[in-house]
């Protein structure tokens, strides 16, 4: 779609950079153990003083390419709209077919500054991206930001549960001469375990299933161990492996630091505060009353917070599509960092296995089995803490999930009564937070009665 001429977009005098440490502020308390820790400081973003139309998004996407990529000409440049988002909405812009240079437009969805601390995504972003976990960010603008295609493909439910499905991963198992449970065929050479490597903010030598260490940077300046994993055959899906994999590698940023409060409270009640001030009289029938969510939320607090799961820097909001699987390079990247921050372990694992379920044919029988979260659990341990791990470890952890996952629950059926009272989106917000909501209550009692291993 070509678009016409137009003056250049106002830059605003100022750039968006990592603000002072403040003790009030999770921004700053990470800020202080990044400069512990030596990370080099965030390039700077540039912020124009555009705002892109929401039910008109084209118009405006392609003047900020205008911006961000002068070189192309206008009447070259394709775009390309993707519609699973269900908080903002999304357009891709390239002028090559294989989209190797590709620029997203993200438009902020309506009223989601109530949902989402933007400038707190910015710096997550910018974060993230100096660990090598997230792509690109081109500039923000008043109600957006712009940032790098990231290549692969997004992960559905189907695909962490049916391997198969991904015949070009290469899954560490050995299979028949013929055609082998992941697609392998008699004509390829089967690999008898799955070889990966990941980096790991510590000095400390690996052991366990980690076959070797090397002292290589990872970030300039910052002090980091590249480790190269190595798994026995099993038959679990290589890309549960890879998300595993990437999840230890995200809550090890800082680990070493100063961390501030997790963020999960302090959201949950500022959402619950929006449903009861603003929403209450219009909430449906089926949802709880909001005398029960007040004392729900009260309980919460006071039974997850004696778990000690430990607080790491988390996504906090791993559905399957927000996980690209790229198969050239063999590693899946998350995406989409509205919701990042530093919050509880167990709660970002929980959230994720929640997810499993999908979003818009939502199934909890998708939920995984203990025996699948075990091993998920046991290969997540042994790379965050680069050594093998105990039963007993795994099981404690598996108990602080499960528990975590009923938050998960009760902060999304929140959040989706908030969008269902302002997203512009076309999706049924409502019905989904009944969803939420009725699971959390069905399982409550069972994963209530879940006790801490001796």
């Amino acid at each position: 779609m070509a678009v016409p001429p137009s003056a250049p977009l106002s830059c605003s005098p100022f750039y968006l950079r990592r603000q002072a440490p403040c003790p009030q502020c999770s921004w700053g308390m990470e800020e202080k153990a990044a400069a512990s820790a030596g990370c080099p400081r965030a390039a700077a973003v540039p912020c124009f003083g555009v705002s892109v139309d929401q039910d008109d998004i084209l118009p405006g996407a392609l003047r900020l390419i205008q911006e961000l990529r002068p070189h192309w000409k206008p009447e070259q440049v394709r775009t390309k709209r993707f519609t699973d988002g269900i908080t903002n909405k999304l357009v891709a812009c390239y002028v090559e077919e294989d989209m190797r240079d590709c620029v997203l437009v993200r438009v902020y969805g309506e009223r989601t500054e109530l949902l989402v601390d933007r400038e707190n995504e910015v710096r997550n972003f910018q974060l993230l991206r100096a660990h090598g976990c997230a792509p690109k960010l081109y500039c923000t603008f008043q109600n957006g930001l712009c940032y790098e295609y990231m290549r692969g493909v997004a992960l559905g439910p189907e695909h962490i549960r049916e391997p198969r499905l991904f015949r070009e991963l290469r899954c560490a198992r050995q299979t028949s001469p013929t055609q082998g449970k992941h697609g392998f065929t008699s004509s390829e050479k089967r690999p008898p375990s799955c070889s990966l490597t990941m980096w790991r903010p510590s000095l400390r030598c690996c052991g366990g299933l980690l076959a070797r260490g090397s002292q290589e940077p990872w970030v300039p300046g910052c002090r980091a161990q590249k480790l190269h994993l190595t798994f026995k055959p099993c038959g679990y899906c290589c890309e549960a492996w890879l998300i595993a994999l990437e999840m230890a590698k995200i809550h090890t940023i800082h680990a070493n630091g100063s961390l501030p409060r997790p963020t999960l409270w302090h959201k949950m009640h500022n959402y619950f505060m929006l449903v009861k001030n603003e929403i209450n009289p219009s909430l449906s029938a089926d949802v709880p009353k909001v005398e029960v969510l007040e004392r729900e939320l009260a309980w919460l607090k006071e039974h997850l917070s004696q778990l000690e799961s430990p607080v790491v820097f988390c996504h906090n909001d791993l559905l399957c599509k927000n996980i690209i699987y790229d198969s050239t390079k063999g590693h899946v990247r998350f995406i989409d960092y509205e919701y990042a921050g530093y919050n509880y372990q167990a709660f970002d694992i929980g959230n994720h296995f929640n997810e499993f379920a999908g979003v818009n044919e939502v199934d909890y029988c998708r939920y995984p089995v203990r025996e699948t979260q075990l091993q998920w659990l046991r290969y997540y341990l042994q790379a965050q803490k680069g050594m093998a791990v105990t039963p007993r470890e795994v099981e404690r952890l598996y108990v602080q999930v499960n528990k975590f996952a009923l938050a998960s629950h009760f902060f999304w059926a929140l959040w989706a009564l908030i969008q269902n009272q302002y997203s512009t989106i076309n999706f049924d917000f409502l019905r989904y937070a009944v969803i939420r909501f009725n699971q959390y209550f069905k399982v409550k009692p069972q994963v209530s009665a879940l006790e801490m291993p001796k």
